[in-house]
């Protein structure tokens, strides 16, 4: 089966600190021929990078907490346990994004970074691409207020045992797809990377 698509017509809907782009196009169907058009927006978001810092030998890591505007109407109150994050600017390699993130959010460096995968968040809409990493730390956990004033960003560090962490994914203080997937995968890989570093 050949998987083709048209776009028969681009426009910009929305630019401000984020770009909304509406499409009109049309696709191959697995059963043949085309579909009719149809319109789609598209929430351009980018590359990005999400980190877990971890501690294998006290088996503690760093989450943070902040406002996000798409809790905004869908919980009370909208803030939200997270991994650090941030997005590629250019010139950077994910890599590069992982360890100023983690110095701007939670004040952690970060020794090895171990790759977990790159990721659709929610393709049906946005174009966010996530490339995420356990992060080794190099030196202390530290709880606090972190992020850049300039860039309007209010984070509080957590620091947590791993079962700690794991208690509030499977009771729900964790609801963000990120945070629970890097934890999920530290969850199969921790006993190696602990015994890594016997």
């Amino acid at each position: 089966m050949s998987k083709e698509y048209e776009i028969l017509e681009e426009t910009p809907a929305y630019r401000g600190f984020f770009n909304l782009t509406r499409y009109r196009l049309r696709h191959t169907l697995y059963g043949g021929g085309w579909t009719q058009p149809i319109t789609r927006e598209l929430f351009h978001r980018g590359q990005c990078v999400a980190v877990l810092p971890y501690d294998p030998v006290t088996d503690r890591l760093v989450l943070i907490e902040q406002f996000r505007i798409g809790a905004v109407g869908t919980q009370q109150p909208p803030w939200l346990i997270e991994t650090v994050a941030g997005a590629v600017e250019a010139g950077e390699t994910a890599e590069e994004v992982a360890r100023r993130e983690s110095l701007e959010e939670a004040g952690c460096e970060l020794g090895q970074l171990i790759r977990i995968g790159e990721f659709f968040t929610s393709p049906g809409g946005t174009s966010e691409k996530v490339t995420l990493f356990c992060g080794i730390v190099a030196g202390d956990l530290q709880e606090g207020l972190f992020g850049l004033h300039e860039e309007h960003e209010d984070i509080r560090a957590i620091v947590l045992g791993f079962d700690e962490a794991w208690a509030w994914l499977s009771s729900g203080v964790i609801d963000s797809v990120v945070p629970a997937l890097a934890l999920q995968w530290l969850m199969l890989n921790k006993e190696q990377i602990q015994n890594e570093r016997d």
